[in-house]
């Protein structure tokens, strides 16, 4: 082998790095065919933790490192010099283990754009049909949703009568009320649908692996943390990972797939010799392929966290304080599987245009009736509902960079947050429509006033973009870091088909492979490509286009 290090039994035919939301559909997929030997490597453990299942589970697994691997920004200048959390799942179904829940597509338009870059195949036309058939849908078969498919899509089993009231107010506010945001047009106002089963979270290994483990031709490996992929005369013919104290290398006759995220896949690439030619150099990593790209590209929905105290109607602050009431919580939970417990981090979305000057809505709200500094501190004492604005389609580019050349090194994350006039400016307006929604005449029964960032900010532009510095926080969708494009772009990482430009054999399919951030949460996308990507590389070698 050269190093030290074991041989991993077995000639696989796909090896596939990262059990996360796509990684658990490309395992699901190419292990059909029970000829196919597949080989799936995940750093993180089983889901065999409780909080993994129940939905407000997020409020323990988000900082704990049994579920997040407790990343962190770089200080960031756009966020007046501070750091934020950047939590990421660590454990099979990956982020689809901690995050919201939120089922969302985007835009139509998100799609056609990418098209309109020289990405065949990814047009609205395209991947609507790729979301309809992964649908196990309440709302059943129709032209946008099926049943039969294994993503389920259920709608919250709890509401708020402050909720109401937000959606009244932004009824006032001229913004339609829709029942469902993914027909390609998600403008308007209304409870978000979530990725649940009569109750309980519906990660993607719940819904992909876990019903597949037990095929043959499938090796699920936990607790193995990737090196580097292994080349050979400008082939991917393996993986060297470490499994406790061993370093091991299996080695792949088909192709490796990446699938580890948007933070680590561009960390794998670059640490295999795939990169910015002085990124590699600056940590002793031999040059195999100078990619610019690699890394860079690195997009995410900034949040302003706008709280709100309230009076005259019940949140969940009072709830989490009230002993009997919290007791109740997990009766209701154990006994009919509803109640807050099946709470989704935000219930009521808002989409909308922080200015006329947008063709499309640019701002989503998510609305949550409860408030607290941050996550895993404490819900505050008084009532409150938390209205956050995040700028769907940022203008800004940020990078993730290798610390070291040990993959048991931190990266450097630096999302590079309202680094331009544009970025800053939609902040700006966020926090002007919000303070338009909550002082519509639904809301003024219930005295809303305004908590964070507090009614000194004045409303002049500086104000306000420093205000969106000082709240602004990450909503948790980083992608692009290993970006789709043609092939005479210098920036792009992999093809339309999501091969490594360069590289034989070697795929990323994940949500960094994304030119341009969807108009929403992120993870059915995600899934999504896991979906697309996996069919593509199984047309491929039908055709015998193995590279």
């Amino acid at each position: 082998m050269g190093e030290d290090g074991v041989r991993l039994e077995g000639d696989w035919d796909y090896i596939v790095v990262g059990a996360g939301s796509a990684g658990c559909v490309v395992a699901n997929r190419l292990s059909v065919d029970p000829g196919t030997r597949v080989l799936l490597l995940e750093a993180g453990g089983r889901d065999n933790w409780i909080w993994f299942h129940i939905p407000v589970g997020y409020l323990f697994a988000i900082g704990n490192p049994r579920a997040d691997w407790m990343f962190e920004t770089e200080a960031e200048p756009g966020l007046n010099g501070r750091a934020l959390k950047y939590p990421r799942g660590k454990v099979i179904g990956g982020s689809s283990a901690i995050n919201a829940m939120i089922s969302m597509r985007g835009q139509a338009a998100d799609y056609d754009h990418w098209r309109q870059l020289g990405l065949e195949g990814w047009s609205w036309a395209d991947v609507a049909p790729v979301f309809r058939r992964l649908d196990d849908h309440f709302l059943g078969d129709g032209e946008h949703h099926t049943t039969g498919g294994e993503w389920r899509v259920e709608p919250p089993r709890v509401r708020w009568p402050v909720l109401d009231a937000v959606a009244r107010a932004a009824n006032e506010m001229g913004v339609a009320s829709v029942p469902d945001f993914n027909t390609g047009d998600n403008e308007g106002v209304g409870y978000f649908h979530v990725n649940q089963k009569r109750g309980v979270r519906w990660s993607a290994a719940r819904a992909f692996l876990k019903p597949v483990l037990g095929r043959p031709n499938l090796r699920l490996e936990t607790g193995v943390l990737v090196d580097r992929v292994v080349i050979e005369q400008g082939r991917a013919a393996g993986i060297r990972f470490r499994r406790g104290g061993e370093v091991v290398e299996a080695r792949c006759r088909g192709e490796v797939i990446l699938c580890a995220g948007a933070v680590a896949s561009p960390l794998i690439l670059q640490r295999s010799g795939i990169g910015p030619a002085a990124e590699l150099a600056r940590h002793g990593i031999a040059r195999l392929l100078d990619r610019p790209g690699v890394g860079g590209n690195l997009q995410d929905h900034l949040q302003q966290r706008a709280i709100y105290t309230v009076a005259g109607v019940r949140t969940l602050n009072e709830t989490y304080w009230n002993l009997a009431r919290r007791a109740w919580m997990g009766v209701e939970y154990a006994l009919f599987r509803n109640g807050p417990l099946t709470m989704a981090p935000s219930q009521l979305g808002l989409f909308t245009r922080s200015s006329p000057d947008h063709e499309r809505a640019n701002i989503q709200f998510h609305v949550q009736p409860l408030s607290l500094d941050k996550f895993g501190d404490p819900l505050h004492r008084f009532p409150a509902i938390t209205v956050s604005a995040c700028n769907l389609r940022p203008t800004s580019r940020g990078a993730v960079r290798l610390r070291s050349a040990d993959p048991a090194d931190k990266p450097v994350i630096a999302p590079n947050y309202l680094a331009t006039d544009e970025d800053r400016r939609v902040a700006a307006d966020a926090i002007r429509v919000t303070r338009r929604l909550m002082g519509q005449g639904a809301l003024a029964p219930y005295q809303p006033a305004e908590w964070l960032p507090g009614p000194g900010v004045g409303d002049d532009e500086a104000a306000l973009a420093k205000a969106a510095g000082d709240i602004g926080t990450t909503i948790f969708h980083p992608v692009g870091t290993a970006k789709m494009g043609r092939t005479d772009d210098p920036a792009a990482v992999v093809d339309a088909r999501l091969r490594v430009i360069g590289i034989e054999g070697l795929r990323v399919i994940d949500a960094s492979v994304m030119p341009t951030i969807t108009s929403g949460n992120t993870n059915t996308p995600t899934v999504m490509i896991g979906a697309k990507g996996a069919a593509m590389v199984l047309a491929d070698n039908q055709k015998g286009l193995r590279r």
